[in-house]
């Protein structure tokens, strides 16, 4: 199902991604996250949820594009999938993107060059473990909370 207040557009170089239909105001829930089911290893479409836990996610979240500028983090909710929350305003008709290192510790199935378009690109889709301290504190409270305690456990 998909939320009235997003939609599924072509963007530029990157296929669809999801854009929003109205404006959302830093700290507010932009997609609610669902798991489709799980899955026994990481994948090319895999979302990690653990340590050693990864599954499908259904609905719009698989479509959201990455980027390393982002304008939404991720939020474990009840399900134990990933809502995403604006972490600045984000205007009506803007696309949707998270960084995918606050889900995943390593990215091992994305191209080799990130094409995001950020001003700040890093030039690779990386995974939180090869994200820079800044860039980790920048990111702080919107990551998913296993990735802090797999730091901690180096």
């Amino acid at each position: 199902m998909q939320p009235a207040d997003l939609e599924l557009r072509a963007t530029h170089g990157r296929g669809d991604g999801v854009f929003a239909t109205r404006a959302f105001r830093r700290g507010e829930t932009v997609l609610i996250g669902e798991i489709a089911c799980h899955l026994d290893g990481n994948s090319a479409h895999a979302s990690q949820v653990g340590p050693f836990e990864y599954v499908l996610l259904a609905g719009l979240g698989p479509i959201v594009n990455h980027s390393c500028d982002p304008n939404c983090g991720v939020s474990v909710n009840e399900s134990g999938a990933y809502d995403l929350v604006a972490r600045r305003d984000i205007a009506g008709g803007e696309e949707i993107t998270f960084d995918y290192a606050m889900r995943n510790y390593t990215i091992e199935r994305f191209p080799a060059e990130c094409r995001c378009g950020a001003y700040n690109c890093r030039g690779s889709v990386s995974g939180w473990r090869d994200l820079p301290h800044e860039l980790k504190s920048a990111y702080a409270g919107l990551v998913a909370p296993y990735l802090l305690e797999m730091d901690a456990g180096r």
